[in-house]
């Protein structure tokens, strides 16, 4: 893993400068584009049409992707398939590397282009060299938890205002393809840290890192390369840099950010604010930010019901994370003159992303829940928190994280585990610290890879952990998918696993 993730590479300077601009030729230009999935596909048809000389390797050559390949061979696009393929730099000299974020800064194609002086850029520096004349404004949201339900809601805000908006990046529509769509006035954008790590040139108008909580250390190989690859998102920033009052690296991430002159640091919390915040003072979301009266007053923008109502519990107090989720989104929409009924009409008309606390079916007094997004110990913290008497089932690829503190934080609530993923040594550890007496199912990893069922593997693991959680619920419990891990070490990713999680429930309720 290289020590400083930001120097490391080749920097912006040897980006050739023909990039910039939708349609400016690149021909004699040759590039690499690595994987031909959701985001080398589209930069290789985009590179390809501007005439530059492409080659896309992949190591996955078992794969489907006729469909991909037939539009690839009209712009003479070289598709190199198989594990030969992605050891190394072709033969051929190349001018730029093109990566997907799937791809970690250590591997070794990566390395040796860094080695060969060439350069290498995510999708994120990519789009925005092309936008061009595209003036839309970037809203950049990041952050470990809580990015797609804000940037969702921001999405909503923007919407309500009468605004052309759409969620993209890491959700939705891929950047690229956003970046170049004609009339869209404001793109919401979300940004994981593995785009992040690729780009050096974005100028957000306002962005926003909402916490930080240790993930992804084995991609990064640190906290500290993890937390720098986010802070990136601030580089530049022109109106505003929106932290998180309650996590205080946020605040030195904005303070140590080299931002356009006169923009301003906004801070949000779910207390009462500071003139420069946003929060709440008894039911209502405010603004004492972006208002010329800040010192003395505070302009209510929306309600906790409204929030409550984004958050699919109406009626219900919304939960603190979720509170700080409106928040967020509020002040990024807030820096580009959203109105305040806007900000509520939008929370109002926001619907819950999929396998994100979404309840899945009731039966027998028992409430099965899909968190499937909670891929990390701070996502799962927030889902555990949430319900007093938890048949939980957790497990997957943890990301060299230690899940010691869900244990002692919640060990009160949770029942009994049902532990699943192809590696539970982190889970092991930290109950055996924590709970030692913890009452856990182990659902083995090769479950259904030589037993002749003809369904996937992941399919198999599912409906086993289901029927074991099952088992041992009793009225007025939940059963909650949280895994605090990653899911590709059994399932395609998080929303695959939580697919197939509401699928076994429905077939064990018969329902």
């Amino acid at each position: 893993m290289a020590e400083n993730p930001l120097t490391d590479y080749p920097n912006a300077e040897a980006i050739p400068a023909a990039l910039v601009g939708p349609s400016s030729s690149l021909d004699g230009l040759r590039i690499l584009v690595t994987g031909l999935g959701v985001t080398g596909f589209p930069a290789a048809v985009h590179l390809g049409e501007r005439g530059a000389d492409v080659i896309v390797v992949d190591g996955d050559d078992q794969a489907d992707v006729s469909e991909k390949e037939q539009i690839l061979e009209v712009f003479d696009v070289d598709i190199r398939r198989g594990a030969d393929h992605v050891s190394t730099l072709p033969e051929e000299p190349l001018d730029l590397v093109v990566t997907s974020p799937g791809w970690r800064p250590d591997h070794p194609l990566l390395l040796a282009a860094a080695e060969a002086g060439v350069p290498v850029i995510g999708e994120v520096e990519l789009a925005w060299r092309i936008r061009g004349t595209n003036d839309a404004k970037w809203l950049a949201i990041t952050g470990t938890n809580g990015k797609t339900t804000t940037t969702t809601m921001l999405e909503s805000m923007l919407l309500a205002d009468g605004l052309k908006a759409k969620a993209c990046g890491n959700i939705g529509a891929p950047l690229l393809e956003a970046v170049l769509e004609p009339g869209l006035e404001v793109l919401a954008i979300e940004l994981s840290s593995f785009q992040l790590h690729w780009q050096y040139s974005l100028s957000a108008d306002a962005a926003t890192v909402l916490n930080i909580a240790p993930d992804h250390l084995d991609w990064h190989g640190s906290a500290d390369a993890y937390e720098a690859d986010k802070a990136k998102i601030y580089h530049q920033a022109k109106t505003a840099c929106i932290y998180n009052v309650g996590d205080e690296v946020t605040l030195r991430m904005v303070e140590d950010a080299d931002v356009v002159k006169g923009a301003k640091a906004i801070g949000f919390t779910t207390g009462i604010p500071r003139p420069g915040e946003l929060g709440v003072v008894e039911d209502m979301l405010v603004d004492r930010a972006f208002i010329p009266q800040r010192y003395s007053s505070a302009a209510e923008l929306a309600s906790m019901n409204d929030v409550a109502i984004a958050t699919g519990v109406p009626g219900r107090e919304p939960a603190d994370h979720q509170v700080s989720n409106a928040l967020a989104a509020a002040a990024l929409a807030r820096s580009i003159g959203v109105p305040g009924q806007a900000i509520s009409e939008g929370l109002k008309n926001h619907s819950l992303g999929a396998h994100r606390m979404v309840t899945v079916a009731e039966g027998n007094g028992v409430r099965w829940v899909d968190d499937s997004k909670a891929t990390n110990t701070h996502a799962a913290n927030a889902s555990l928190s949430s319900f007093d008497s938890i048949v939980w089932i957790a497990g997957g690829l943890p990301k060299g994280a230690d899940f010691t503190s869900l244990f002692t934080d919640h060990g009160h609530r949770i029942r009994a585990l049902v532990l699943i993923g192809a590696d539970d040594a982190a889970f092991r550890e930290a109950i055996a610290a924590s709970v030692p007496d913890l009452d856990v199912i182990r659902i083995e990893p090769a479950l259904g890879v030589d037993s002749g069922v003809p369904r996937r593997r992941g399919e198999v693991v599912v409906a086993a952990a289901v029927e074991a959680a099952a088992g041992i619920a009793h009225a007025g419990d939940t059963v909650l998918l949280a895994p605090a891990a990653a899911s590709m070490d059994q399932f395609l990713n998080y929303n695959t696993r939580g697919e197939l999680f509401t699928q076994a429930v429905h077939a064990h309720l018969g329902s």
